[in-house]
C-alpha cells in the first residue's frame, strides 16, 4: 500500500449533502439515467453555458482560513475616533458566543411561522422596547438596514402622510449638521419620486415656508453639538411640519429623548449597543414613531397576541402593510432587515441594564469633556458649546501636522481643510485621551494636565424620564443569568439546526462553520467604513476578488457590492437603468412591465424608482404570457424603461421563451432587470447575462451562504452589463454621489462568508451544487406528486430547483387551509415550505443542495403521512373542524395538562411518526390568533403579570 500524501479534504463534499449511491436511488425515483440527463430535461440547452465556471482551484478550510487570515491582515487596525454613526464597541463574551456565533440563532428564517419562533420574537419585542424607551416614541419596528435608509424611510413615510396644510409641499429640508452618508442617500431616494432636499443651517430654516412638508435634524449632531430643538420642533408644528430626528440611542440614557420634544419619527442604528464596525456592517437600522402611523411604519413589527388556548404569544403584526401584500401600492420595499443584529443590540441592552448603560454613556462624556477642557485649556478653540461624545476643534493651517501625529499613533481623526473632529467611545480609556491631548500639545509646544471635570450638559437637555424599566432589562446582569435566558430563548425556536428549512425562493442552505469564523475576527470588524483607503487593502482585496468571481457567475461587466438587501438591490438595479435612460435623454422612460407571478419587492422596487408599474399576466401553466408582454411592450416602447423578470420563474420552472422575452424588451428600448432570488438554480449552469438580462441582484444570503439571521442580515449586490457600469451607485465618502446604503460596501464584514463558500467550492463544486439542488427538488416532487398535485413544471415534466404543491383541492374536499398543513408540519418536527406564493392556498418548496437524502424523506414521510390525516377527513373517519390538523400546532400543555377531550390520541398528536420520537422539537405555543393580535396591537414589553 503507498499512502497517498497529496490527499486534500473537499469542501464541496460537505456542502452538497448527497451520497452517490443516494443518488441512483433518487434518479430511478425520478425516472432517470443520470443527473446529466435530468439536467438536460430541467434547463433549456439554448441557454445553457458551453463552458464551466473559470474560478480559482477550491482551498481546504484549513488553507482558505490560512489564506484569508493573511490577507485580511493587510487591513491596518488604528483606533477609529471618525464617528460619524460608527464607533468602536465591546460585544460581550456571553452575546458573541451564545448569539452571534450560535447557528441556533443565526441559521433562522424571518418568523412567519410564529408558534415555532417565540425566542427571537420575544428579542425582537425587547428590541422594539428599548427602541421606544430610549427615543421616548410609541411604537418601534423590529430594524431596518442601516441609519440612512431608516432616514428615507421616514422622509418617505411622512410624504405620504402630509397634512392637509402641506399636501402640495414637495421639499424636505435637511440640517447641514445630519450625517453626509445619509444626506447622500437621502438624495438618491427623494429624486425619483419627486421630493426636493434642501440642505442648509436649520438654525436659520424657515418653519413658515410652505414648500417644505418635513424636516430632519441630527442629535448628537454631525459635529458633535448637542442642540436643544424644542423650540424648533414646537415651531414646526404650529405650522404643520414633520419632523424626522436621526438620533444616537447610548446618547439617549443621558439627553432629553427626541420624543419629548415632539418629533414624529426617531431614526438611527444600533451599532454601539455591542455591535462590531464591519466596514459598514451589518448593524440594524431603527424607527420609532407615534401611534398614528402603525399602518404606515416600514419593517416589521412584533406584536403581542395570544394562542388558542388563550396563551401570551407573539407575532409579526400589521402585515397588511407590508411589500408581500401591497405590492406597487407599497410605500416601502424593505424585506429582509437585521434581526440578527436587532438581537445582539437587544442583549447588549438587557445585560448592562439601564443603569450599566448610563454609566458607559457617563464615562464616555466624562472623558470627552476631559479632552474639551484641556484643548480649550491649550487655547484650541472648539465649535461645540454641548456634547456627547464628538468635539469639533478648529485646526486650521496645523490640521496635516496633526493628522500626521495622529496617524503615526495609529488614530484615525476626522478631518476637514480647517477643522478636525474627535470622537470617543465604549472602548477609550482615559490613557486613550492623555495621549490624543500629547498631538494638541504638540501643536502648541505646551503642556496641560487638567482632571478635573464636572457635568455641563444643560438641564433642558438632560434626561429624566426614566427608560428600560421593565423587568427583562433589570434582572440578567450576571452572565449564569444572561446565559440562561439567551438558552430559554433559543430553546423555544426551530432553525437550520434541527431540520430542513424548505422554504421556496428563499434557499436556506448550510451556512458552513468555517464560513462564519471570520466574521468575528478584529481584521474584519474593527475596521470603520471610512478608514483611510491605505488601511483597508484587506477589504479592497476581498472586494476586487469577489467582484471577479461574481462578475464571471454571472457573465456581467461589473458588480457594486453596496446593496445591503436584495430589495435594496431591486432598487439599486433600477436606479441604474433610470441613470442610463437619462444619459440618453430618455428621462421619460419609466415603464417597468412586472409579470403578475414577481416577488412583492419587485413592484415595491420599481415605484421608489419613479417607475409606473405595468403588469404581464401569466399563462395556465404559470408562464409569461409572451404575446401579452409583446403587445404590452409595443404599447410602451416609447417610453419603456425595463422588464422585472425572476430566473428561473417563482414557480420553480426554467421558461424556455427566457431569450425570447428579453430580445422584445430590448426592441422596445428598455433593459431587463432580473432578480437573483432563485439564482440556486442557475450557477453553473446557465446565467443571467446568458439569458440576455442586462443588470440582477444577487442575494447573497441565499445563493451565497449568508445566513438569514431570523430575517437578516443580507446583502443584495448588482451585476450589471457593460453599458451600465457607468451608472453604479457612488457615494459620499469616495466624492461620487447615488448612494443606496449608508456604508460605501453595505454590510461589509459578511461577504466574507461569501468568499469562503466561493473560495472552498471552486467552479465545479459551484455546479455540482446547482445540480443537487435540482436533483433534490425533483426528487421531492416525485415522491409526493402522486398524493399532492404540483402545480407547474416545465415542458419535460422537471421543476428547477423548488416547486409548488397545490393544496386548495383539499379546502374542498376536507375543508383544509394550506396554512392547517402548514401548522402541522411543526408537529412533524418541520419548518413549513413557503405559504401561499405566488400562488394562494399553495406550498412552494425549495429543498437545496445541503440535504441528504435521508431529511429528504423525512420530509416527504411527513407530508405524505399529512395527507392521509387529509383523507381520514375526506372519508369522514375524522371531522372537519375537530381534528388533528385545525389543533395543530400541539404544545406539551395542550397533551400533558387537563382532560384530552380530541378525537384522536395524544400520540397522534405529538409523535405521528416514529422518527419524531427520536428528536422531537415542541412548539411553545399553539396556533395564533392573528386578527386579534392586529385589533389589539402591544408592540412593546407588557407587565410580568402578562407573562404568567
Amino acid at each position: 500500500m503507498t499512502p497517498n500524501y497529496s490527499y486534500q479534504e473537499d469542501f464541496s463534499l460537505r456542502h452538497n449533502n448527497v451520497e452517490p449511491a443516494d443518488v441512483s436511488a433518487m434518479l430511478k425515483t425520478i425516472g432517470v439515467d443520470s443527473l446529466d440527463t435530468l439536467i438536460q430535461q430541467t434547463v433549456p440547452a439554448k441557454i445553457r453555458l458551453e463552458q464551466g465556471l473559470r474560478l480559482p482551484d477550491p482551498k481546504t478550510e484549513f488553507a482558505f482560513l490560512r489564506d484569508f487570515k493573511a490577507m485580511m491582515g493587510q487591513n491596518q487596525i488604528f483606533k477609529s475616533h471618525i464617528g460619524l454613526g460608527y464607533s468602536d464597541t465591546i460585544v460581550p463574551t456571553v452575546i458573541l458566543r451564545n448569539i452571534l456565533e450560535n447557528p441556533s440563532w443565526y441559521t433562522a428564517y424571518t418568523p412567519y411561522q410564529a408558534e415555532i419562533a417565540q425566542g427571537r420574537l420575544e428579542m425582537l419585542l425587547n428590541y422594539q422596547t428599548m427602541i421606544i424607551d430610549l427615543t421616548g416614541m410609541e411604537l418601534a419596528n423590529a430594524s431596518l438596514l442601516d441609519e440612512g435608509t431608516a432616514a428615507a424611510e421616514a422622509m418617505t413615510m411622512l410624504y405620504g402622510q402630509r397634512p392637509a396644510e402641506r399636501n402640495s409641499a414637495e421639499a424636505y429640508f435637511v440640517s447641514e449638521l445630519c450625517l453626509p452618508q445619509t444626506i447622500d442617500l437621502l438624495k438618491t431616494r427623494a429624486e425619483p419620486i419627486g421630493i426636493e432636499i434642501i440642505v442648509g443651517d436649520h438654525r436659520n430654516f424657515d418653519v413658515t415656508d410652505a414648500r417644505f412638508y418635513g424636516m430632519m435634524l441630527q442629535y448628537p449632531a454631525s459635529n458633535g453639538e448637542v442642540f436643544d430643538y424644542s423650540a424648533l420642533i414646537a415651531a414646526a408644528k404650529e405650522n404643520g411640519l414633520q419632523v424626522v430626528v436621526a438620533a444616537d440611542l447610548l446618547a439617549l440614557t443621558l439627553l432629553t429623548p427626541p420624543g419629548e420634544m415632539g418629533a414624529d419619527a426617531v431614526v438611527g442604528v444600533s451599532q454601539r449597543f455591542g455591535v462590531p464596525m464591519g466596514f459598514g456592517g451589518p448593524h440594524a437600522g431603527f424607527f420609532a414613531t407615534k401611534e398614528k402611523y402603525k399602518r404606515n411604519i416600514p419593517g416589521r413589527i412584533i406584536g403581542v397576541s395570544v394562542d388558542a388556548e388563550g396563551n401570551r404569544a407573539l407575532r409579526m403584526a400589521l402585515q397588511t402593510r407590508e411589500q408581500h401584500i401591497r405590492r406597487e401600492k407599497a410605500t416601502s420595499n424593505i424585506c429582509t432587515a437585521q434581526v440578527l443584529l436587532s438581537i445582539m443590540a437587544a442583549s447588549y441592552a438587557i445585560y448592562h441594564g439601564p443603569q450599566g448603560l448610563k454609566k458607559i454613556a457617563e464615562k464616555i462624556y466624562g472623558l470627552t469633556e476631559l479632552l474639551a477642557v484641556n484643548l480649550r485649556k491649550l487655547g484650541f478653540v472648539l465649535e461645540n458649546t454641548n456634547h456627547f461624545d464628538t468635539l469639533t476643534i478648529q485646526t486650521g493651517a496645523q490640521t496635516s501636522e496633526l493628522r500626521a501625529l495622529a496617524e503615526k499613533a495609529q488614530r484615525n481623526l476626522r478631518y476637514t481643510a480647517t477643522t478636525t473632529s474627535i470622537s470617543l467611545d465604549e472602548t477609550t480609556q482615559e490613557a486613550d485621551v492623555i495621549e490624543i491631548i500629547s498631538f494638541f500639545e504638540t501643536l502648541k509646544g505646551a503642556k496641560t494636565s487638567e482632571k478635573n471635570v464636572t457635568w455641563a450638559i444643560p438641564a433642558a437637555l438632560t434626561r429624566t424620564s426614566t427608560f428600560l424599566t421593565h423587568s427583562v432589562f433589570n434582572k440578567y446582569h450576571s452572565e449564569h443569568g444572561m446565559l440562561r435566558y439567551l438558552k430559554s430563548l433559543e430553546s423555544k425556536d426551530l432553525s437550520m439546526v434541527h431540520s430542513m428549512i424548505s422554504l421556496g425562493s428563499c434557499t436556506m442552505k448550510l451556512n458552513a462553520t468555517t464560513e462564519m469564523i471570520p466574521v468575528t475576527w478584529p481584521e474584519l470588524g474593527k475596521i470603520h467604513p471610512f478608514a483611510p483607503a491605505s488601511q483597508t487593502k484587506g477589504y479592497q482585496q476581498l472586494v476586487a476578488d469577489l467582484n471577479e468571481w461574481l462578475c464571471e457567475i454571472t457573465g456581467f461587466a461589473k458588480m457594486s457590492m453596496q446593496p445591503n438587501s436584495g430589495a435594496q438591490g431591486e432598487y439599486a438595479g433600477l436606479m441604474t437603468i433610470r441613470a442610463y435612460h437619462a444619459s440618453r435623454g430618455d428621462h421619460h422612460r419609466n415603464i417597468a412591465i412586472i409579470p403578475s407571478s414577481a416577488h412583492g419587492t419587485n413592484p415595491a422596487s420599481a415605484v421608489m424608482a419613479g417607475m409606473k408599474v405595468i403588469v404581464s399576466p401569466c399563462d395556465a401553466n404559470g408562464n409569461i404570457d409572451v404575446a401579452d408582454l409583446k403587445a404590452k411592450a409595443l404599447e410602451h416602447k416609447d417610453n419603456l424603461s425595463c422588464l422585472m423578470v425572476t430566473y428561473p420563474s417563482t414557480h420553480g420552472v426554467f421558461e424556455e421563451t427566457i431569450q425570447e422575452i428579453c430580445a422584445i424588451i430590448h426592441e422596445n428600448g428598455g433593459q431587463v432587470y432580473m432578480d437573483g432570488a432563485n439564482m440556486n438554480a442557475q450557477v453553473g449552469l446557465t446565467s443571467p447575462a446568458r439569458i440576455g438580462a442586462d443588470v440582477c441582484h444577487l442575494n447573497l444570503h441565499k445563493t451565497f451562504c449568508i445566513p438569514h439571521g431570523g430575517g437578516g442580515p443580507g446583502m443584495g449586490p448588482i451585476g450589471v452589463a457593460p453599458q451600465l457600469v457607468p451608472f453604479l451607485p457612488g457615494h459620499v465618502n469616495d466624492g461620487t454621489s447615488g448612494a443606496v446604503s449608508a456604508a460605501p460596501v453595505g454590510s461589509a464584514s459578511i461577504l466574507a462568508i461569501s468568499y469562503a463558500y466561493i473560495a472552498m467550492m471552486g467552479g465545479k463544486g459551484l455546479t455540482t451544487a446547482t445540480e443537487t439542488a435540482i436533483l433534490n427538488a425533483n426528487y421531492i416532487k416525485a415522491r409526493l406528486e402522486k398524493e399532492f398535485p404540483i402545480l407547474y413544471t416545465g415542458s419535460q415534466g422537471r421543476c428547477a430547483h423548488e416547486m409548488i404543491v397545490d393544496c386548495r383541492p383539499f379546502k374542498l374536499s376536507a375543508g383544509v387551509e394550506a396554512e392547517d398543513i402548514a401548522k402541522r408540519l411543526m408537529d412533524y418536527g418541520f419548518h413549513a415550505p413557503t405559504l401561499s406564493f405566488p400562488v394562494a392556498g399553495t406550498l412552494m418548496i425549495e429543498p437545496t443542495e445541503s440535504e441528504n437524502k435521508d431529511e429528504l424523506d423525512r420530509f416527504c414521510d411527513a407530508l405524505l403521512s399529512i395527507r392521509a390525516e387529509i383523507r381520514e377527513i375526506e372519508e369522514g373517519k375524522a371531522d372537519k373542524a375537530n381534528n388533528v390538523l385545525k389543533h395543530a400546532p400541539h404544545t406539551q400543555s395542550a397533551v400533558l395538562l387537563g382532560d384530552w377531550d380530541r378525537p384522536y390520541s395524544r400520540e397522534k398528536a405529538v409523535f405521528p411518526l416514529a422518527y419524531v420520537k427520536a428528536n422531537k422539537f415542541w412548539p411553545t405555543v399553539s396556533r395564533i390568533d392573528s386578527a386579534y393580535g392586529d385589533r389589539n396591537l402591544v408592540c412593546a414589553c407588557e407587565p410580568m403579570e402578562s407573562y404568567m
